[in-house]
């Protein structure tokens, strides 16, 4: 995720307790989205979308922290 930001992410991470709960949350539904596509259960499909949904609206959260925190 936004590999041009990679150090910009990892300063972040330990200097930001928002941001790295943002990022931390992002890959754990990252990992729930995969878990419960592998399942193939017909019912997840609707969770999996509001999964999704929350995963995009934190990927935009963190898009736009990342563009306004200075470079290193």
């Amino acid at each position: 995720m936004f590999p041009e930001f990679r150090d910009r992410i990892s300063q972040l991470k330990t200097e930001n307790a928002h941001f790295a709960k943002l990022f931390h949350r992002h890959n754990e539904l990252d990992q729930e989205i995969k878990n419960l596509e592998a399942d193939k259960i017909p019912s997840a499909s609707i969770q999996i979308e509001n999964l999704k949904k929350e995963k995009l609206r934190l990927k935009d959260s963190l898009y736009a922290i990342l563009r306004e925190a200075p470079a290193a």
